[in-house]
């Protein structure tokens, strides 16, 4: 384990090291872990507990998550079943359905958990803002939390380079006495890089406000602004999407991964040294309020009612379509389709 001090705030970061793969063989020796839901998420958790050998199941509903995981070599009456199957077989339940299908299979899901089962979820959602969704776990539960900071795909695709996508977790109830042990073994048998200690509430109104903003919102809000101005000022659509999106995706963002913001920085030119230095201070106070809006909509339950009620409609999928049709046809994107292809390791 690492203990940290930044700025005095005293953290403990525990290490896959504190947790080899044998020791979490040994605290899940007797468990079943059944996965309900094949979205991201579950089939990234799953094909890597069960590529390093765990006692992992499926619950899903036939259709095409279900196709996808014969397809991934999940086998059905083995280790491949229906949603209530696997619940009624699983000492762990790692509820990894879209927020509106935990809604909607919480009643059976709840039906049949037995008495020092597991209640496991990658994301706080469904229980802190349960007044609307219902889920309200049994006191007689262990109610743990893994949540991977990072989607499903990459929590594959570094699992299988190697590599780990760092997790939160929590404790939420602890009726065995052995929620975290069972909740620390989960996250590393599915490949996590380090862990670090939360609660269900920060979780969720972390995740939602990072999704909003500056992982996802603010990103394309603030990619797509940039290019309007360019292209409205005369620049053609390849200088302004490689002066907007390319140099920011392929050479700058992996200086900032590597060393931090002040060393991509060191590695830029003075003039846009200087720019940087000048601008961000401007961007910060334009932007935090917006920030704070969005943090008090997410902690208030405002945007947690607004994705339930869109998600839970029965034309969502469509209408979703047509909405990440609608950005793929924006031509900065457009034009982003045609320059990824003319990198030189896709010629």
């Amino acid at each position: 384990m690492k203990e940290l001090d930044i700025n005095g705030y005293k953290e403990t970061i525990i290490e896959r090291s504190d947790y080899p793969i044998e020791l979490c063989k040994q605290i899940l020796n007797n468990e079943t872990t059944a996965i309900l839901g094949y979205g991201p998420q579950g089939r990234g958790q799953g094909l890597n507990m069960r590529d390093q050998g765990f006692d992992v199941i499926l619950g899903i509903r036939k259709g095409i998550s279900w196709e996808k995981a014969l397809e991934d070599g999940w086998v059905e009456g083995e280790n491949l079943y229906s949603i209530q199957e696997a619940a009624e077989k699983g000492t762990i339940i790692q509820f990894l359905l879209s927020d509106a299908g935990q809604i909607q299979a919480w009643p059976m899901v709840k039906e049949n958990l037995k008495e020092g089962d597991a209640l496991y979820f990658s994301h706080g959602f469904g229980v802190i803002f349960h007044d609307d969704t219902g889920i309200v776990p049994p006191d007689d539960v262990d109610v743990i939390l893994v949540a991977p900071k990072g989607s499903g795909l990459t929590v594959r695709t570094h699992f299988q380079a190697g590599r780990g996508i760092n997790a939160s977790f929590a404790v939420h109830q602890d009726f065995t006495g052995k929620a975290r042990e069972r909740c620390i073994a989960t996250a590393f048998a599915f490949g996590s890089g380090h862990l670090f200690e939360t609660t269900f509430a920060k979780e969720v109104h972390s995740d939602l406000t990072g999704e909003r903003c500056v992982l996802m919102g603010l990103l394309q809000g603030a990619f797509l602004a940039q290019y309007e101005v360019l292209r409205e000022h005369g620049h053609s659509p390849s200088e302004a999407y490689n002066e907007t999106i390319e140099e920011a995706l392929q050479s700058l963002y992996p200086l900032v991964s590597e060393k931090g913001m002040d060393w991509m920085y060191a590695n830029c030119s003075t003039t846009a040294q200087r720019g940087a230095l000048d601008w961000a201070p401007k961007f910060r106070d334009t932007l935090k309020p917006v920030i704070e809006e969005c943090y008090q909509k997410v902690i208030s339950g405002v945007e947690a009612k607004r994705a339930i009620e869109s998600n839970s409609k029965s034309d969502y999928r469509d209408t979703l379509g047509k909405e990440l049709a609608a950005v793929n046809s924006q031509e900065m994107w457009v034009a982003g389709k045609e320059l990824r292809q003319l990198r030189p390791e896709n010629l």
